[in-house]
């Protein structure tokens, strides 16, 4: 019976050392935890922000007149450009 006494008390301290291994090893991990979580949240926040940029139409002007020349335009280039010194 000494014996049986003996082994419980020993299975139960070495559980009970397991168990606080291990929270101390989770509690340990908890800083970076948190610290990951925050950065995930400020990239999805940045995210959110860009997309609502895109989307927004712009205040800008319109962009000037193209300066493609007509394909029915037969006149020639200017008379100071065909000119040479």
């Amino acid at each position: 019976m000494d014996g049986t006494v003996i082994i419980i008390i020993l299975a139960v301290a070495g559980v009970a050392s397991v168990l606080l291994f291990a929270i101390k090893g989770i509690s340990d991990q908890l800083p970076d935890l948190f610290e990951s979580f925050r950065r995930a949240r400020d990239a999805w926040k940045r995210f959110k922000e860009e997309q609502g940029e895109v989307t927004q139409p712009d205040d800008t002007k319109a962009p000037p007149p193209s300066v493609a020349v007509p394909a029915d335009d037969d006149e020639g280039p200017p008379v100071a450009a065909c000119e040479s010194s």
